[in-house]
């Protein structure tokens, strides 16, 4: 028994571990509350980042509002800017911007780099790619891989290649109340005092009424 648990596989395990952790996050011209939490490998730029979210290993924030109590798994990619495909080229080396690019055969003025909302309560699964200027709706789920091009309505459960509604988490009634409750703005005494009866939405909404 204590082979299987502290033999080779283990430690190579740790050591992985230890590999992964090792990476530097880089976060530039951005907001992370200090409940929040970014994994190392990531990279978060022009974005903020509300209180108790996180981001997993190696995702990408660009330009981007996540709001609270949101759960981002690994090698998830939102936001990013725009090519210009009404012009001859979508190439930037005949933008007026700097790029990865050094060559510069003409200087047009183009520089678009939508806002993406992040409602909160949301869960993105890994993998998955959020086109930029996405509003995605308090408490939607995303599923792994996605890619989102659309907006995505409150509670939703979107998946697949482009993402569509897969489900609703609940009625459109527990929707509306749930959404009215605003919870994620309580304070962390009334979170201590509700947070029992998170695991069944009726018996929450239920306490909500009697308070």
């Amino acid at each position: 028994m204590s082979r299987s648990l502290f033999g080779k596989g283990f430690f190579r395990y740790l050591l992985a571990r230890l590999q992964k952790r090792s990476k530097l996050s880089a976060v530039r011209a951005s907001t992370i509350h200090a409940t929040a939490k970014v994994e190392p490998g990531s990279q978060v730029v022009g974005s903020n980042m509300s209180k108790h979210s996180f981001c997993g290993y190696d995702c990408v924030l660009l330009n981007t509002d996540i709001g609270k109590f949101c759960s981002i798994a690994d090698h998830v990619y939102v936001g990013g800017s725009k090519h210009p495909i009404h012009f001859v080229s979508t190439s930037p080396v005949f933008l007026s911007h700097r790029d990865s690019v050094k060559a510069k055969f003409a200087h047009h003025d183009f520089y678009e780099m939508p806002r993406t909302n992040i409602g909160h309560d949301v869960w993105i699964g890994f993998g998955a790619r959020i086109r930029a200027g996405v509003n995605v709706g308090h408490g939607a789920v995303i599923g792994m891989g996605a890619v989102v091009t659309r907006d995505v309505a409150p509670y939703t459960v979107v998946a697949g290649n482009p993402a569509k509604k897969i489900s609703q988490r609940f009625s459109n009634e527990t929707i509306e109340k749930l959404l009215k409750s605003a919870w994620w703005d309580y304070s962390d005494k009334k979170l201590y005092q509700f947070g029992p009866f998170f695991n069944n939405p009726e018996v929450f909404l239920n306490q909500l009424e009697k308070n």
